[in-house]
């Protein structure tokens, strides 16, 4: 792969890596905040509370879809792209200086909420226009190695977060990280926006956008034209449901499951995260090729046999995992399974869509789906551990991925896919591979 490659995979993903690292460390410091911002009381409800704002950000996520996915048909990837590392830096600075319970009672609850807000409404954005930049900047026969990515600048964000965390675990006291250290992601996160929002202005736009005549469509990116492709958006929400549900379990989760359940240091439980996560960004790629070899399906198909069957092993062992290796490899087992969804599941959306509504077909029907299960899997989990039957959770993951194990084995394979002549219904139908693409001057 050439430099110029490279260059696009990194301009496309460096500030989805900033925006993942502001999203991931709302849950992964929510155990040191979420006292600050209720009454003393019970430490599992005030954390649920908190989650369950962690989960309203979710429910937000649609509506970024729809109307950054919008910006993204209409005016092009880079706009959209602009746009949403804008609006997450505003939401970093807000709960940076939140105010806590005892200064505003409920008003930094409420400053919380308007952060969660514009955080869902900039991450829904992101996932489409992040997906939709790498799958058509990259040359057809690579498209499942390049939206790999997607999910290695993910998986960064959320390790910087998690290194950030062991730094200050290991150089703050307890008292100091519940007090105020737990702002410090917040304003660093915060920095790092306005460093890619410099970065992204200048972007080029994908040459298969500038070339499709999208931008003369006056129905692009309208939910109109959507309509016109409901098969394929709701086979997004449907693929997506077991592996949103697995990711956020085994990723923002599991800091807290091992902590909460296996009564393992908060301090260790972070450091096997961090291990695992980062074997996690290393593998990613490696799948994304062998999908530009063998195809998507087979890799979806294996994720969702290996979730359905081996999810409540996993997670029982676990919870009786309170030192590290054993933790690790389990946490390992875990996401070499995910990988099969991970590493490839933004192009497969990208795939199945024609240019003029590829991003918000992609968008709008993820953040549906994203909001439904990936962003209550905690508040779920929780829920359950809260009720005293905490293995239903493992079911519940279990079966989200056998519903999806089922649309695996009943869809078309997308490899092939020519996205210049993507049509209504076409979606999995081979088609001669297109020319390598490349990227043109926004203008």
């Amino acid at each position: 792969m050439g430099r110029e490659q490279w260059k696009k995979i990194w301009v496309g993903s460096a500030g989805n890596m900033v925006e993942w690292f502001d999203w991931f460390v709302y849950a992964t410091f929510a155990v040191y905040f979420a006292d600050s911002f209720f009454p003393e009381g019970n430490e599992t409800a005030n954390l649920m509370n908190t989650m369950g704002i962690f989960a309203v950000g979710f429910f937000m996520r649609p509506v970024g879809g729809w109307l950054l996915g919008r910006i993204g048909d209409r005016k092009g990837r880079k706009a959209a792209l602009t746009l949403t590392v804008t609006l997450m830096s505003a939401s970093a600075v807000l709960i940076a200086i939140a105010p806590t319970y005892d200064v505003a009672g409920y008003g930094g609850v409420a400053v919380l909420m308007v952060a969660r807000l514009l955080q869902g409404l900039s991450v829904g954005g992101e996932y489409a226009a992040s997906a939709t930049y790498l799958t058509e900047a990259s040359a057809p026969e690579k498209r499942g190695f390049a939206s790999s990515f997607q999910y290695v600048s993910m998986t960064a964000g959320q390790l910087v977060g998690l290194g950030l965390q062991i730094v200050l675990q290991r150089n703050m006291s307890e008292a100091a990280l519940h007090s105020w250290g737990w702002r410090i992601p917040f304003v660093v996160g915060a920095l790092g926006a306005g460093i890619v929002f410099y970065l992204r202005r200048s972007m080029l736009e994908t040459e298969v956008y500038a070339d499709s005549g999208a931008a003369e469509q006056q129905d692009r990116g309208t939910l109109k034209v959507l309509w016109q492709h409901r098969r394929e958006a709701f086979l997004v929400m449907a693929l997506t449901m077991g592996g949103t549900v697995a990711y956020y379990t085994y990723t923002t989760y599991l800091t807290k499951f091992l902590s909460k359940s296996a009564g393992m240091e908060k301090s260790t439980a972070s450091l096997v995260s961090f291990c695992a996560l980062f074997v996690f960004m290393c593998i990613q790629p490696l799948a994304g090729m062998l999908s530009d070899r063998i195809g998507r399906r087979p890799l979806l198909i294996t994720f969702a046999v290996g979730s359905t069957f081996l999810t409540v092993p996993i997670m029982t062992m676990l919870k009786h995992a309170d030192t590290f290796w054993p933790a690790l490899g389990l946490a390992l087992l875990a996401l070499l399974v995910i990988t099969g969804y991970t590493s490839i599941n933004a192009c497969v959306k990208a795939e199945l869509f024609p240019t003029g509504i590829r991003a918000l077909g992609v968008g709008l029907s993820y953040a549906v789906a994203n909001a439904l299960f990936g962003g209550t899997a905690e508040y779920v989990a929780l829920w359950f551990k809260n009720a005293g039957a905490e293995s239903g959770f493992y079911w519940y993951v279990a079966g989200c991925a056998a519903v999806s194990l089922v649309v695996y084995l009943t869809m078309r394979e997308t490899r092939d896919i020519d996205l210049n002549r993507v049509v209504a219904g076409q979606a999995g139908e081979k088609a001669q591979p297109a020319g390598a693409t490349s990227v043109t001057p926004a203008s």
